[in-house]
Protein backbone atom coordinates (compact mmCIF):
# COMPACT_ATOMS: atom_id res chain seq x y z
CA UNK A 1 0.00 0.00 0.00
CA UNK A 2 2.88 2.55 0.90
CA UNK A 3 4.23 2.66 -2.79
CA UNK A 4 0.08 3.22 -3.78
CA UNK A 5 0.06 5.99 -0.93
CA UNK A 6 3.14 7.37 -2.27
CA UNK A 7 1.58 7.85 -6.06
CA UNK A 8 -1.52 9.35 -4.98
CA UNK A 9 0.48 12.15 -3.23
CA UNK A 10 2.53 12.82 -5.77
CA UNK A 11 -0.38 12.89 -8.14
CA UNK A 12 -2.21 15.73 -5.85
CA UNK A 13 0.82 17.21 -5.54
CA UNK A 14 1.76 17.56 -9.20
CA UNK A 15 -2.02 19.03 -9.88
CA UNK A 16 -1.53 21.39 -7.15
CA UNK A 17 1.91 23.24 -8.45
CA UNK A 18 -0.34 23.06 -11.95
CA UNK A 19 -3.03 24.55 -10.27
CA UNK A 20 -0.45 27.30 -8.47
CA UNK A 21 1.12 27.89 -12.09
CA UNK A 22 -2.12 28.52 -13.69
CA UNK A 23 -2.80 30.97 -10.68
CA UNK A 24 0.72 33.10 -10.79
CA UNK A 25 0.18 33.49 -14.82
CA UNK A 26 -3.39 34.47 -14.88
CA UNK A 27 -3.79 35.86 -11.25
CA UNK A 28 -1.32 37.06 -10.10
CA UNK A 29 -1.03 40.65 -11.58
CA UNK A 30 -4.43 41.31 -9.98
CA UNK A 31 -3.35 40.96 -6.65
CA UNK A 32 -2.03 43.93 -3.68
CA UNK A 33 0.99 42.58 -2.13
CA UNK A 34 -1.02 41.57 0.60
CA UNK A 35 -3.09 39.05 -1.46
CA UNK A 36 -0.26 37.65 -2.85
CA UNK A 37 1.34 36.90 0.35
CA UNK A 38 -1.73 35.02 1.66
CA UNK A 39 -2.04 33.43 -1.22
CA UNK A 40 1.04 31.76 -1.12
CA UNK A 41 1.17 30.76 2.32
CA UNK A 42 -2.46 29.30 1.44
CA UNK A 43 -1.13 27.43 -1.36
CA UNK A 44 2.12 26.56 0.62
CA UNK A 45 -0.13 25.06 3.32
CA UNK A 46 -2.29 23.00 1.16
CA UNK A 47 0.53 21.58 0.01
CA UNK A 48 2.16 20.64 2.80
CA UNK A 49 -1.06 18.34 3.36
CA UNK A 50 -1.14 17.17 -0.32
CA UNK A 51 2.46 15.78 0.45
CA UNK A 52 1.79 14.42 4.08
CA UNK A 53 4.03 16.80 5.81
CA UNK A 54 2.80 18.31 9.43
CA UNK A 55 3.87 21.59 9.91
CA UNK A 56 5.29 22.95 13.76
CA UNK A 57 5.69 26.57 14.48
CA UNK A 58 7.65 28.05 17.17
CA UNK A 59 7.56 31.03 17.94
CA UNK A 60 6.28 34.03 16.44
CA UNK A 61 6.33 34.09 12.23
CA UNK A 62 7.07 37.88 10.20
CA UNK A 63 4.00 39.15 9.00
CA UNK A 64 5.20 42.33 8.06
CA UNK A 65 8.85 43.74 6.96
CA UNK A 66 11.22 45.41 6.56
CA UNK A 67 12.24 42.24 8.20
CA UNK A 68 15.19 40.02 6.91
CA UNK A 69 14.71 36.55 7.45
CA UNK A 70 17.70 34.01 7.92
CA UNK A 71 17.54 30.30 7.93
CA UNK A 72 19.81 27.01 8.00
CA UNK A 73 19.34 24.84 4.41
CA UNK A 74 17.93 21.47 4.35
CA UNK A 75 16.07 20.69 1.40
CA UNK A 76 13.94 21.95 -1.75
CA UNK A 77 11.56 21.63 1.00
CA UNK A 78 12.92 24.89 2.92
CA UNK A 79 11.03 27.95 0.83
CA UNK A 80 7.47 25.76 0.97
CA UNK A 81 7.95 25.48 5.01
CA UNK A 82 8.93 28.64 5.23
CA UNK A 83 6.25 30.08 3.53
CA UNK A 84 3.58 28.04 4.64
CA UNK A 85 4.70 29.16 8.60
CA UNK A 86 5.00 32.77 7.27
CA UNK A 87 5.48 34.04 3.21
CA UNK A 88 8.42 36.00 2.70
CA UNK A 89 10.31 37.29 -0.84
CA UNK A 90 13.31 34.49 -1.12
CA UNK A 91 16.62 34.92 -2.40
CA UNK A 92 17.85 31.67 -4.06
CA UNK A 93 20.88 30.33 -5.95
CA UNK A 94 20.18 31.19 -9.81
CA UNK A 95 20.02 27.42 -10.83
CA UNK A 96 16.80 26.70 -8.61
CA UNK A 97 14.95 28.69 -11.44
CA UNK A 98 15.79 25.53 -14.33
CA UNK A 99 14.09 23.15 -11.90
CA UNK A 100 11.28 21.18 -13.58
CA UNK A 101 7.99 23.02 -13.03
CA UNK A 102 8.82 23.83 -9.26
CA UNK A 103 11.39 26.51 -10.55
CA UNK A 104 8.97 28.18 -12.46
CA UNK A 105 6.76 28.35 -9.52
CA UNK A 106 9.19 30.00 -7.19
CA UNK A 107 10.37 32.09 -9.94
CA UNK A 108 6.39 33.17 -10.24
CA UNK A 109 6.27 33.90 -6.01
CA UNK A 110 8.84 36.70 -6.50
CA UNK A 111 11.86 35.12 -5.37
CA UNK A 112 14.99 36.78 -6.32
CA UNK A 113 18.30 34.89 -7.60
CA UNK A 114 21.90 35.67 -7.31
CA UNK A 115 24.92 33.98 -9.25
CA UNK A 116 26.63 32.84 -6.05
CA UNK A 117 29.98 32.69 -7.60
CA UNK A 118 29.77 36.41 -9.02
CA UNK A 119 30.65 39.43 -6.95
CA UNK A 120 29.23 41.60 -9.00
CA UNK A 121 26.02 39.90 -9.42
CA UNK A 122 26.06 39.40 -5.39
CA UNK A 123 26.60 42.99 -5.21
CA UNK A 124 23.59 43.53 -7.66
CA UNK A 125 21.40 41.68 -5.76
CA UNK A 126 22.18 43.03 -1.97
CA UNK A 127 21.12 46.67 -3.48
CA UNK A 128 17.55 44.97 -4.78
CA UNK A 129 17.84 43.80 -1.07
CA UNK A 130 18.11 46.64 0.48
CA UNK A 131 15.81 48.65 -2.03
CA UNK A 132 13.10 45.90 -0.64
CA UNK A 133 13.56 46.43 2.50
CA UNK A 134 13.38 49.87 2.94
CA UNK A 135 9.93 49.31 1.01
CA UNK A 136 9.11 47.64 3.84
CA UNK A 137 9.33 43.95 2.68
CA UNK A 138 9.95 40.80 3.94
CA UNK A 139 13.15 38.95 2.68
CA UNK A 140 14.76 35.41 3.29
CA UNK A 141 17.80 33.77 2.80
CA UNK A 142 20.11 31.10 3.48
CA UNK A 143 23.28 32.26 4.21
CA UNK A 144 25.04 28.65 4.52
CA UNK A 145 24.91 29.14 0.64
CA UNK A 146 23.96 25.59 -0.01
CA UNK A 147 22.15 22.48 1.82
CA UNK A 148 23.57 20.46 4.49
CA UNK A 149 22.47 17.07 5.95
CA UNK A 150 21.52 19.07 9.19
CA UNK A 151 24.18 17.39 11.40
CA UNK A 152 25.61 21.24 12.08
CA UNK A 153 24.84 24.45 10.78
CA UNK A 154 27.49 25.53 8.11
CA UNK A 155 29.67 28.77 8.36
CA UNK A 156 27.61 31.77 7.11
CA UNK A 157 28.40 33.64 4.25
CA UNK A 158 27.96 37.35 5.69
CA UNK A 159 27.03 39.38 2.03
CA UNK A 160 23.90 39.49 1.81
CA UNK A 161 23.49 41.20 5.31
CA UNK A 162 24.89 43.96 4.29
CA UNK A 163 21.16 44.48 2.81
CA UNK A 164 19.78 44.63 5.91
CA UNK A 165 22.73 47.23 7.55
CA UNK A 166 21.83 49.20 4.82
CA UNK A 167 18.51 49.68 4.98
CA UNK A 168 19.02 49.59 8.91
CA UNK A 169 16.38 46.77 9.16
CA UNK A 170 15.90 44.01 11.71
CA UNK A 171 17.02 40.43 10.79
CA UNK A 172 15.47 37.28 12.60
CA UNK A 173 16.78 34.12 12.83
CA UNK A 174 14.82 30.46 12.00
CA UNK A 175 15.95 27.24 12.72
CA UNK A 176 14.35 24.11 10.38
CA UNK A 177 14.20 20.75 11.55
CA UNK A 178 12.46 17.54 9.94
CA UNK A 179 11.43 14.86 11.97
CA UNK A 180 9.78 11.48 11.62
CA UNK A 181 6.75 9.84 13.44
CA UNK A 182 8.92 9.47 16.40
CA UNK A 183 10.26 12.61 16.66
CA UNK A 184 14.22 11.37 15.16
CA UNK A 185 15.90 13.70 12.52
CA UNK A 186 14.68 12.68 9.29
CA UNK A 187 16.90 12.69 6.16
CA UNK A 188 13.76 12.19 3.79
CA UNK A 189 13.80 15.69 2.48
CA UNK A 190 17.46 16.39 2.86
CA UNK A 191 19.32 17.10 -0.55
CA UNK A 192 22.73 17.48 -0.33
CA UNK A 193 25.32 15.38 -2.70
CA UNK A 194 24.48 13.25 -5.17
CA UNK A 195 21.08 13.38 -4.16
CA UNK A 196 18.74 13.62 -7.21
CA UNK A 197 15.83 16.51 -6.79
CA UNK A 198 13.62 13.30 -8.22
CA UNK A 199 15.07 11.40 -5.65
CA UNK A 200 14.78 13.26 -2.46
CA UNK A 201 10.51 14.52 -3.50
CA UNK A 202 9.95 10.69 -3.93
CA UNK A 203 11.39 10.16 -0.24
CA UNK A 204 9.68 13.17 1.16
CA UNK A 205 6.59 11.85 -0.09
CA UNK A 206 6.69 8.24 0.77
CA UNK A 207 7.89 9.37 4.59
CA UNK A 208 5.62 7.89 7.28
CA UNK A 209 4.70 11.22 9.52
CA UNK A 210 6.73 13.72 8.35
CA UNK A 211 7.16 16.79 10.53
CA UNK A 212 8.80 20.00 9.43
CA UNK A 213 9.28 22.18 12.39
CA UNK A 214 9.93 26.23 11.97
CA UNK A 215 11.56 27.55 15.27
CA UNK A 216 11.28 31.91 14.55
CA UNK A 217 14.06 33.07 17.24
CA UNK A 218 14.38 36.53 18.53
CA UNK A 219 14.37 39.84 15.82
CA UNK A 220 17.77 41.04 16.12
CA UNK A 221 19.23 44.84 15.24
CA UNK A 222 22.40 45.06 14.14
CA UNK A 223 23.60 47.37 17.03
CA UNK A 224 27.19 48.39 16.04
CA UNK A 225 28.03 44.78 14.62
CA UNK A 226 29.69 44.58 10.86
CA UNK A 227 28.03 41.76 8.52
CA UNK A 228 30.93 39.30 9.75
CA UNK A 229 30.26 40.11 12.98
CA UNK A 230 26.12 39.31 12.87
CA UNK A 231 26.32 36.59 11.02
CA UNK A 232 28.52 34.70 12.97
CA UNK A 233 25.75 35.80 15.60
CA UNK A 234 22.81 34.29 13.91
CA UNK A 235 24.28 31.13 13.23
CA UNK A 236 24.77 30.57 16.96
CA UNK A 237 21.23 31.56 17.34
CA UNK A 238 20.25 29.05 15.20
CA UNK A 239 22.59 26.49 16.46
CA UNK A 240 21.12 27.46 19.53
CA UNK A 241 17.20 26.77 18.66
CA UNK A 242 18.05 23.66 16.69
CA UNK A 243 19.67 22.31 20.34
CA UNK A 244 15.91 23.56 22.13
CA UNK A 245 14.19 21.56 19.26
CA UNK A 246 16.41 18.37 19.71
CA UNK A 247 15.68 18.76 23.42
CA UNK A 248 12.17 19.29 23.32
CA UNK A 249 11.36 16.52 20.35
CA UNK A 250 13.58 14.03 22.88
CA UNK A 251 10.82 15.10 25.80
CA UNK A 252 8.42 14.71 23.70
CA UNK A 253 9.62 10.77 23.36
CA UNK A 254 9.09 10.32 27.09
CA UNK A 255 5.68 11.62 27.20
CA UNK A 256 3.53 9.72 24.43
CA UNK A 257 0.43 11.43 25.68
CA UNK A 258 1.54 14.86 25.10
CA UNK A 259 1.21 16.43 21.01
CA UNK A 260 4.53 16.53 19.61
CA UNK A 261 4.69 20.50 19.66
CA UNK A 262 6.76 23.03 21.74
CA UNK A 263 4.48 26.11 21.63
CA UNK A 264 3.04 28.17 18.74
CA UNK A 265 0.31 27.06 15.80
CA UNK A 266 0.50 23.45 13.94
CA UNK A 267 -0.78 23.57 10.76
CA UNK A 268 -1.46 19.98 9.07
Amino acid sequence: MKPLRTAWRAWRALAHVLGGLWTIRRHFGQLTPAQRQQAVQAWSQRMLAHMGVALQVQGTAPTTGPLLVVANHLSWLDILVMNASGPAHFVSKADVKHWPLLGSLIAGAGTLFIERDSRRDTMRVVHHMADALRGGDVLAVFPEGTTSDGSSVLPFHANLLQAAISAHAPVQPVALAYRDAHGQASQAPVYVGDTTLLASLWRTLAADGLQAVVHHGRVQWAEGRDRRAWSTDLRLSIEAMLADTRAVMSLNLTLPSRPVSAGGPQTE
